[in-house]
């Protein structure tokens, strides 16, 4: 897939810019907190219908201004577009007709970010590890989304009755725990299959940018792994009722990583760190391209990656972003030198953008 022009208005504090991209390197530099990331965001945006750091749509608009709008034309004579006025829902249209529902846009656009913000999955709770699976399964299983909704619904509704303070109708409360238990185990089986597809291909990353000085693992761990879920959901009822929750089901899915045989979050560095989140990206970026038979190959946005990074890791990475494996690349950066390592090994095409105060220039 490639991105061709995108055209912004009031996303963020980039009022206004029009750009035509390059089918290969895409490069925004400027100092920190200048817009760089609104770019990335922006692309983001049109992939998943939402921003990748704010969930409240109203909130990418220009402060002091009515309405947003992000239009991109791709190959394939593709045009999505989304804005939104105040007060109002977004509409997010492909060439021009509105979706009914969000979800059918959800892996035309396959895409893979980077970010600073991604050293929560490290630091964070389970649920910024559960995302990182949803996020990359749904972009190739429809049925995936579909399953999450239904099982949402139903924990939603089994927790509703945990609450209440007159004893729940167990009759009912059966007949959500047994949608729970379908559909979670559909979920499960989902994402156990892509970890045991992806972990191999992150080692072998990891193993490259850190010059095989270093050894990681990552593990999936499921209730699910206990026996049947409806069982395991229904056995600590009463443990439930009084905690007002669901304390069982796929919800609470973990992920969980290791360095060197001990958890990465108390062992490692911030470069480490850095080093297996990239490289859980990168993994990610290749299992899209290989679900997808190579028919549509993800958008790779790079987000100030080299920061915390010692001299070593950095050269791996820039070979392997410079390489012919990867498609059409956004990357952004303080440091003007590091982009250049990037673009005198590569032999394709090219754009430099200078970003300054929301003003883009080429």
């Amino acid at each position: 897939m490639i991105l061709k022009k995108l055209s912004l208005i009031n996303y963020k504090n980039i009022q206004a810019a029009t750009l035509d991209l390059s089918p290969k390197m895409n490069c925004f530099i400027g100092l920190n907190g200048v817009g760089k990331t609104n770019v990335l965001d922006a692309i983001y945006f049109l992939s998943f219908c939402h921003s990748a750091g704010n969930p409240i749509d109203s909130q990418v608009i220009t402060h002091g201004q009515e309405f947003f709008m992000i239009e991109g034309e791709y190959d394939e004579d593709l045009h999505i577009s989304c804005g939104m006025k105040r007060g109002t829902k977004k509409h997010f249209k492909r060439n021009k007709k509105e979706y009914k529902r969000l979800s059918e846009h959800i892996g035309l656009i396959p895409l893979v970010m980077v970010s600073p913000a991604d050293t929560l999955l490290i630091e964070g709770g389970s649920e910024e590890r559960r995302r990182l699976m949803d996020v990359v399964i749904s972009q190739y299983d429809r049925s995936y989304i579909d399953a999450m909704n239904r099982y949402n619904k139903a924990l939603l509704q089994r927790n509703t009755m945990l609450k209440q303070e007159e004893e729940p109708d167990l009759e009912v409360m059966s007949l959500w725990e047994e949608q729970m238990a379908q559909e979670g185990e559909h979920i499960f089986r989902c994402r156990e299959a892509f970890v045991k597809e992806l972990v191999p291909v992150f080692q072998r990353f990891y193993e490259r940018i850190s010059g095989n000085r270093e050894q990681v693992e990552m593990t999936y761990t499921s209730h699910c792994q206990r026996g049947p879920l409806l069982e395991v959901i229904q056995r600590d009822r009463p443990k439930d009722r009084i905690m007002g929750y669901s304390l069982h089901g796929i919800h609470r899915d973990d992920l969980t990583f290791a360095l060197g045989g001990h958890p990465l979050k108390r062992e490692g560095s911030q470069g480490q760190h850095k080093t297996f989140v990239i490289s859980l990206k990168l993994a990610q970026f290749e299992f899209l391209r290989r679900t997808n038979n190579s028919r549509t190959t993800p958008l790779l946005l790079l987000d100030d990656i080299f920061d915390k990074l010692d001299t070593e890791r950095v050269e791996q990475i820039v070979k392997l972003v410079a390489g012919d494996e990867f498609g059409q690349i956004f990357i952004t950066d303080t440091n003007r030198s590091h982009l250049d390592q990037i673009l005198s090994r590569s032999s394709h095409d090219y754009k430099i953008f200078h970003v300054d105060n929301g003003e883009i220039n080429v």
